[in-house]
């Protein structure tokens, strides 16, 4: 069993940044960040492969920089001008075969406990 550890959220007023880390137990294919907001389902943030081709929601696009380090199993998420609407809890992901935001979480195999991101206005 894969196993998925976030750490680096907190509180941050809008404009500001965090970055997000996801220690996994073992080398997956790929690997990504889910947000899930009070009252709304998960939906897909941006993921990552192997092979470092990156896919972002548009919501997130030009703000939010993906990257993993397949050395440590790592994964990274840089998130700069963070909006109100950004707040959700973010959990990091990991699967074997299957990448991208477009499909329902509920595809993907390998889930964290999730770490809280609050952007106040």
């Amino acid at each position: 069993q894969v196993q998925l550890v976030e750490s680096g959220g907190g509180s941050v007023q809008a404009g500001g940044s965090l970055r997000l880390s996801c220690v996994s137990s073992e080398y997956t294919y790929c690997m990504g960040w889910f947000r899930q907001a009070p009252g709304k389902e998960r939906e897909g943030v941006a993921t990552i492969d192997s092979g470092w081709i990156p896919n972002y929601a548009d919501a997130v696009k030009g703000r939010f920089t993906i990257s993993r380090d397949n050395a440590k199993n790592t994964l990274f998420l840089q998130m700069n001008r963070l909006k109100p609407e950004d707040t959700a809890m973010y959990y990091c992901m990991g699967d074997p075969a299957i990448c991208g935001v477009g499909r329902d979480y509920r595809s993907y195999k390998y889930w964290g406990q999730g770490t809280q991101v609050t952007v106040s206005s």
